[in-house]
């Protein structure tokens, strides 16, 4: 007899599984299993085929592996006859209409999000998406956002001055690095690019780099409706707030205590997107609205041209965080001295009522200069105590009131050498302290030429000699928010990639970095972006940066499984959708509400669909909760996983090595 059968046969034997018709109910079974209920144990041990499949001997003691008996209730031959009924011959339908007809999304679980539906991997299918309901109960959710199997990895790093590549390497884990930055020793060094849906991603990185990532920033759909974002842009604001709330709410755990967070978005949803973050992140570790001016003239529609977008900023815990000034590149030091170039800026001055120099206010203390003796700028040594032939520089004295200094005895005492005196413009002797930093606060208005949007598309035409993406940040901008927020190895976060621009800078400026797309572009222009960085790019910032050529990164991808067959939908001509059709029903994980034999009763008509509409019908049937494998599931033999991509799995997880129990052999 077969196993299904078997299985199903034992589990009868209880109403308490069954609904009054006497037919299982799938979703119960699974909620029993997860609270290890006594009597579907107790069926299952009875029977020697359950028991063998679904218990293991530990030490002596029968374990309930609950996991494995909860993935195979969900497997796609068990109960077939529980699903939704197959309704209106071949469309599936929601609320008596087909799907091809609902072009809104409703949500009825608030992982269940715009982008997991359609597995978007193209720019040209982002208006082909299709969207329905599907209801995901608790166990469904956990197995969404397992940690999921990665694949076709790949090292580039330079060597010999080029760019060299090799699939056969381990990750790195440096010791020292992790020590300086106050990180566990085990945390993986190397730079990452990933390939794959980003909240899938994200919460694969969880075990590796919780607590661990000083900077993340993204750069989001704007839910504009404009396709040159590269991404189905036309969210409701529901859907949108949503998309984001999954991914910041798993973004927020990997920051560190210290860590910050900036948000690129524009007014169409800045407000929004403001009460959502207080909410994940407190409004007590709010730290500013930046208005970042993309294009001066502004985009001419609308009532006002739209010059400006936003950067929201919050801290993971503000009162840890700490903030940086930048570099002012256009910033000129003058002078020189043994410590330097430097510039002067004047003492700050305070106005009092006039005394005489016997009777000194408090907040005055003396200065003395040669009058005789200058250098070659001009400056005259100044003393702090009297010097015969010295000059007491007198404070200056306007209607009837004296400018004093600003400084104390022993503020005076301690940064006497940082201080000289010049003849100013009237004749007085004017005091100035000298400025060493080329480094300025950060404002809440960014307006400099380098960080508009044409900037990153004329770096980046350049750097392929061709049109690769539309709307690239330009380099100046992730070079700034890099700088006041982080420190030479501290790990930035971009999973919004696109074209590559925050690995690239974090790159050049010594950061490691971690990039998540899920958009085939990924490997024609972020990858192709970032080997150009490795051999030596000098667009964008390297000048600033001094970025001469060197380092590496890993590039990966969570490892495909109902995504491939999505992929292969895309791809696919009259000649060969049959085949494909067949092997989706063989080995795909179909969506919960599909009865095969309905298909199979108008196959004929089916058949008679165009290309197009088989396409569409066959990528609606499979479960987008399924795109990727699963690590839990890796030694699977439906899932085909070779020995080489679970040896690099136990890798990157690390798993050899935790001490925990390692569920497959590395060969």
């Amino acid at each position: 007899m077969d196993f299904n059968i078997k299985l199903e046969t034992a589990l009868k034997q209880s109403e308490k599984f069954c609904d009054t018709d006497g037919e299982l109910l799938k979703q119960k079974v699974k909620s029993l299993a997860l609270s290890f209920d006594e009597d579907l144990i107790e069926i299952l041990l009875n029977n020697n085929d359950t028991k063998k499949h679904f218990f293991k001997n530990i030490s002596g003691a029968t374990i309930f592996d609950y996991r494995r008996f909860i993935d195979f209730i969900d497997d796609k031959n068990f109960l077939l006859d529980s699903y939704t009924k197959f309704s209106n011959k071949i469309g599936l339908t929601i609320s008596d209409k087909h799907i091809k007809q609902i072009d809104n999304v409703v949500l009825t679980f608030p992982f269940k999000d715009c982008i997991l539906e359609g597995g978007q991997s193209k720019e040209d299918e982002s208006r082909k998406e299709i969207f329905f309901n599907e209801t995901l109960a608790k166990d469904e959710i956990s197995r969404l956002l397992d940690k999921k199997v990665i694949a076709n990895a790949t090292k580039y790093y330079y060597e010999n001055e080029t760019v060299q590549e090799t699939e056969d390497f381990t990750f790195t884990r440096d010791k020292e690095i992790n020590k300086k930055r106050g990180l566990s020793e085990d945390t993986i060094t190397d730079n990452l690019i990933i390939k794959g849906n980003n909240l899938l991603a994200l919460h694969s990185l969880k075990s590796n780099f919780a607590g661990k990532v000083k900077l993340i920033y993204i750069d989001p759909p704007y839910n504009t409706g404009n396709d040159g974002f590269k991404y189905n842009d036309s969210f409701n604001h529901s859907t949108w707030l949503t998309f984001m709330k999954n991914r910041l709410e798993i973004a927020r755990d990997l920051l560190t205590e210290d860590g910050v967070i900036f948000v690129q978005c524009d007014d169409n949803e800045q407000a929004y997107l403001k009460v959502l973050m207080d909410e994940i992140f407190g409004n007590k570790n709010f730290i500013s609205t930046v208005v970042n001016v993309v294009k001066p003239e502004g985009r001419r529609y609308g009532f006002i041209a739209q010059a400006h977008d936003y950067l929201l900023v919050y801290g993971k815990d503000i009162s840890s965080t700490d903030m940086y000034e930048m570099t002012n590149h256009d910033k000129k030091l003058p002078y020189k001295d043994n410590k330097g170039k430097f510039d002067i800026v004047g003492l700050r001055n305070r106005a009092v009522k006039f005394f005489n120099s016997s009777n000194r206010p408090n907040l005055y203390y003396p200065f003395y200069v040669d009058t005789n003796n200058t250098d070659n700028d001009g400056f005259m040594v100044v003393s702090i105590k009297p010097i015969k032939g010295y000059t007491e520089v007198l404070p200056i004295v306007v209607d009837n009131l004296q400018s004093v200094w600003r400084w104390g005895k022993e503020k005076a005492k301690t940064q006497s050498d940082e201080v000289v005196a010049r003849v100013g413009n009237d004749g007085s002797i004017r005091i100035f302290k000298k400025d060493y930093s080329q480094t300025t606060m950060p404002t809440t208005f960014w307006k400099d030429k380098e960080l508009i949007t044409q900037k990153g598309t004329q770096q980046l035409d350049k750097l392929f000699n061709a049109k690769v993406f539309a709307f690239p940040k330009p380099e100046a901008l992730l070079e700034r928010i890099i700088e006041i927020s982080t420190k030479k190895n501290d790990i930035v976060l971009d999973y919004h990639l696109g074209s590559g621009t925050t690995c690239s800078v974090a790159h050049k400026m010594g950061r490691k970095y971690i990039g998540i797309e899920q958009m085939n572009y990924i490997r024609t222009v972020a990858v192709e972006r970032v080997k150009k960085v490795i051999d030596g790019d000098q667009a964008g910032i390297s000048e600033n940066a001094k970025w001469k050529s060197g380092g590496e990164f890993i590039y990966f991808e969570l490892d495909k499984y109902n995504q491939k067959f999505i992929d292969k939908l895309s791809e696919a001509t009259e000649e060969n959708i049959l085949d494909i059709y067949k092997e989706i029903t063989e080995k795909g994980f179909l969506n919960y509400d599909v009865e095969l034999h309905k298909i199979e009763e108008h196959f004929e008509e089916f058949k008679a669909f165009s290309l197009e509409e088989k396409q569409e019908f066959l990528i609606s049937i499979l479960n987008k909760n399924m795109l990727y494998k699963n690590l839990s599931e890796i030694d699977d033999s439906e899932y085909e996983v070779d020995s080489k991509t679970k040896t690099i799995n136990a890798d990157f997880y690390n798993l050899s090595k935790s001490g925990k129990w390692v569920f497959y052999s590395i060969v």
